[in-house]
């Protein structure tokens, strides 16, 4: 395979896909440096969220989004990322360094990153419509490919996944730290490059049926269709990984990444949940009673129909690719 290097347009416009990647309120906490024959991923502690994340596991988990997203962004514009994760001990927030191989996209390729720009968190209830078992197991097949394991929650895990769910809401909503953040990162005004939109927050009840959805700014968001909010959960996907350190978190993030995009490309709606790993007491919960103990939570994940009718969802503000984009030599 050839080896060679996109030039700067090609770069730039795969460091725009990676910037539409999710992350925990919207904060984008990624840099990109370009070497000489290689880019580099950074976490940029700059967008840490203390309050929400002060483990700095939704910060790494967000960056392997974004890491996914670059990778989907080349391989459609005739680039494969050889990716070599955490290259550097001596620097941790150096979490991938990039090179590049020529490549004959497939259609595939295309159609995953048709969907990074469709690609939506929604917040609002579900339809009552199950997504179809072979669509989630095609999920967990994604995940799997990325190094993570994929769990549809049913039965008495579903259960136990809602009360950790509801009770790491009521840990954060009773700290006025995390209650700052929330006002800071949410709600946020036109124009802004990050946070979470009131465009993008239902307006009125954030629980469905027992899922109790993490509380943001007042938003103005209108639920869609006859939506029956008591129905309007979906289906609850859990990725988790053997260990729990900056490389299964990397991975991790990945793996979300391309579940989102796929369960997009079929039509689904996703919304990932980080809050009840947030709480140590929560995820501890998750790992015992829903995962039996034998892997370590990284991110759930909902899935399904959008309600009948629903608006389609405005896209949430990004950083410029100016500001996310830099030489090696510019330091």
């Amino acid at each position: 395979m050839d080896r060679g290097q996109p030039d700067e347009t090609t770069v730039r416009a795969a460091v725009a896909l990676a910037g539409r990647a999710p992350s925990v309120h919207n904060s984008q906490p990624w840099r990109w440096e370009v070497g000489t024959r290689s880019l580099h991923l950074y976490a940029d502690r700059t967008r840490t969220l203390p309050a929400t994340d002060p483990q700095g596991a939704d910060l790494v988990v967000s960056c392997g989004a974004a890491l996914h997203h670059l990778r989907v962004g080349l391989a459609a514009l005739g680039w494969r990322a050889k990716v070599h994760r955490l290259p550097n001990p001596a620097l941790p927030d150096h979490l991938a360094a990039i090179e590049f191989e020529t490549m004959e996209p497939r259609e595939s390729h295309v159609a995953l990153a048709a969907a990074i720009p469709r690609r939506r968190t929604d917040r609002r209830a579900f339809s009552s419509w199950p997504a179809p078992d072979e669509i989630l197991q095609q999920l967990v097949v994604t995940a799997r490919a990325e190094g993570v394991d994929a769990h549809v929650i049913t039965g008495k895990a579903h259960d136990e996944l809602l009360i950790a769910i509801g009770k790491a809401a009521a840990v954060q909503e009773a700290d006025p730290a995390y209650q700052a953040e929330i006002r800071q990162w949410s709600g946020v005004y036109p124009g802004a490059s990050a946070g979470v939109p009131a465009a993008n927050i239902p307006v009125g009840s954030h629980q469905y049926g027992d899922l109790r959805m993490r509380e943001f700014a007042p938003g103005s968001l209108l639920q869609g269709g006859r939506t029956v909010l008591d129905e309007g959960a979906g289906t609850l996907l859990v990725l988790s990984t053997s260990s729990d350190d900056d490389l299964s978190r990397l991975r991790a993030g990945e793996a979300t990444s391309a579940v989102l995009l796929e369960a997009t490309a079929a039509g689904l709606a996703t919304c990932p949940l980080s809050q009840p790993l947030e709480v140590v007491e929560t995820r501890e919960l998750v790992r015992d009673e829903v995962l039996g103990g034998a892997a370590c939570p990284q991110l759930v994940i909902r899935v399904g129909w959008a309600a009948f009718n629903a608006d389609p969802l405005p896209a949430t503000p990004r950083r410029p690719v100016i500001d996310l984009l830099r030489d090696q030599e510019q330091k």
